[in-house]
């Protein structure tokens, strides 16, 4: 499914079900050397996957250790993204030559906890997740959490630096399943112009919601984001995983 929201140099492997038998590198078995087993078999089957994408790239298997932020150590000139939740993990790789960054996050299509709205969204967006409510029922709250995990995934690596919920305004296009996040702070120079924001794409479908955002080489932005006809619903993140 992911890879329906992604160009073809982007390299994707997803799977329904847990690796049981995957094999872990000493670097990333020390990442997970305390965690639970519930962790375990995401962390695992993630790694697996994203072994399997890159092997497509003629990547060798190596280890695909963490950073300081819990963000994958790519090999060098790769990036990439990996997501899980329950009853899914996937991973997206593509060559640097090729994207700038790429970030993906899967969820599943249920409401957000009670409370957790309100660290993403501010009251003043609570207007628009309603106005997408009337004209569709989906888990509007939800995606809008999976938006902006794409977005702070695709970030990071460019800029090093932490990116809150309230950093970015998202823009959800609703009949064409696209979003763009207009960034409220500076961000860092890509192609010799300095990022703005990000635009994306977004899938309901499974019991699952599905965002992904590519930037392409050269372009310092992915295109400019434009606050035309979808709703505005962001300016307020979760542990990236």
């Amino acid at each position: 499914m992911l890879e329906r929201l992604l160009p073809q140099s982007v390299e994707v492997v997803e799977t329904r079900s847990d690796d049981l038998d995957a094999h872990l590198f000493p670097e990333e078995e020390e990442v997970i050397a305390r965690a639970v087993e519930k962790r375990r078999r995401e962390f695992s089957t993630g790694r697996a996957c994203a072994r399997a994408a890159l092997d497509r790239l003629g990547i060798e298997a190596q280890a695909i250790s963490t950073g300081s932020r819990g963000e994958p150590q790519w090999p060098g000139g790769i990036v990439g993204s990996i997501t899980h939740c329950d009853g899914y993990r996937a991973c997206a790789v593509a060559r640097q030559a090729d994207l700038a960054t790429l970030g993906v996050d899967a969820e599943v299509d249920a409401p957000l906890p009670d409370g957790l709205l309100d660290d993403i969204a501010l009251p003043a967006e609570r207007p628009a997740l309603e106005a997408l409510r009337r004209e569709e029922p989906l888990n509007w709250d939800r995606l809008l959490f999976s938006i902006k995990e794409s977005v702070y995934k695709a970030w990071f690596p460019l800029a090093k630096r932490w990116l809150g919920f309230e950093d970015a305004v998202v823009t959800i296009d609703r009949e064409e399943r696209t979003f763009s996040a207009r960034l409220l702070v500076s961000g860092p120079s890509v192609g010799g112009r300095e990022l703005n924001g990000f635009e994306g794409r977004w899938l309901a479908a499974e019991g699952l919601l599905l965002t992904a955002i590519e930037l392409a080489v050269g372009s310092g932005e992915a295109s400019e984001p434009g606050l035309g006809n979808g709703q505005t619903v962001g300016e307020d993140k979760k542990a990236r995983r």
